[in-house]
């Protein structure tokens, strides 16, 4: 499991994360910021974040943080 942190007071409202997220798990807000700007948020299926971070990558603003969670060994030996 991956997740998300959105830095809101730098959002914009572009959108353009909600377009490239495979799983839909960003959406318009109905909060502002301080900048009166009607900032992006993550939905209730955040938990099915993949970690792909596409939606940090487009985002012209920097406002996306990708957490990837780290896979277990597999435990077959050798250092990996």
């Amino acid at each position: 499991m991956s997740r998300i942190v959105l830095l809101e007071e730098r959002c914009k409202g572009c959108l353009l994360c909600t377009t490239v997220c495979p799983r839909n798990i960003l959406r318009k807000s109905e909060r502002f910021n301080h900048q009166g700007y009607q900032v992006v948020e993550a939905g209730d299926n955040a938990a099915e974040c993949t970690g792909c971070a596409a939606c940090a990558v487009i985002c012209p603003d920097v406002v996306i943080r990708v957490f990837r969670t780290r896979k277990a060994r597999d435990g077959r030996g050798g250092d990996a």
